[in-house]
């Protein structure tokens, strides 16, 4: 029990400090009163899995997923409301939170009104998520690529990296500790990808050392 409790505290503290890098690009957006360089996408698929993961802690019961999402949702939320407020697409930006809030309605309906209450809504709902999860810490593999291909790591972020790497693997500990393959098995690309970024550093860093900063990478 107390090793469960020392991951559950570790998944809390890694992760929400992993979504709080967001506020990097929230003091960028205040102080220019633009959202130029800024994707948008990442704040609003975030906080679909978010809700997601909470919906799924809700109905296994588990506190830790639960808050770590709940402040995440939060977070998410934050970002979009600033994005909003300073871009100049806002008519882009009201369709994507649409279509988002279709999905959501949808989804929601199906698991619950379409899925009998038990193990087989809980299944589904962890696997839907694990898919979403997965994808999200996949999507930057093409850039990736195109950092070895152009020998420059400038556009990563190492803390990010080291964020992205010790979040991972405290869920995978989590999971395995909880046997829960849907907390394993999606959490387990950010292993992966972190430890691949961190080559990327050592392999082309000295030549990009000239410029310190890095901008953060969202997934």
């Amino acid at each position: 029990m107390e090793l469960l409790q020392f991951l559950s505290w570790a998944c809390i503290v890694f992760t929400v400090g992993m979504f709080s890098t967001g506020l990097s690009d929230l003091k960028k957006m205040r102080e220019s009163r633009s959202t130029d360089n800024i994707q948008f996408l990442p704040f609003l698929t975030t906080c679909l899995n978010n809700l997601g993961w909470i919906y799924y802690g809700v109905l296994k019961e588990d506190q830790t997923i639960l808050l770590v999402n709940s402040i995440g949702a939060l977070l998410q939320i934050l970002y979009i409301t600033v994005y909003f407020n300073y871009t100049k697409l806002k008519r882009l930006v009201t369709s994507q939170v649409f279509v988002a809030g279709i999905v959501l309605t949808c989804g929601w309906l199906y698991f619950t009104m379409f899925l009998p209450e038990g193990e087989s809504r809980l299944s589904q709902l962890g696997f839907t998520c694990s898919v979403v999860t997965v994808s999200m810490y996949l999507s930057p593999l093409s850039s990736l690529a195109e950092m070895v291909r152009s020998r420059n790591v400038q556009c990563l972020s190492f803390p990010l990296t080291v964020m992205t790497l010790l979040t991972s693997t405290s869920w995978v500990l989590y999971g395995l500790e909880m046997n829960d393959c849907y907390i394993v098995v999606p959490n387990t690309p950010g292993i992966i990808t972190s430890l691949i970024r961190f080559y990327l550093f050592w392999k082309f860093g000295s030549a990009t050392e000239s410029s310190p900063s890095y901008k953060p990478l969202h997934i």
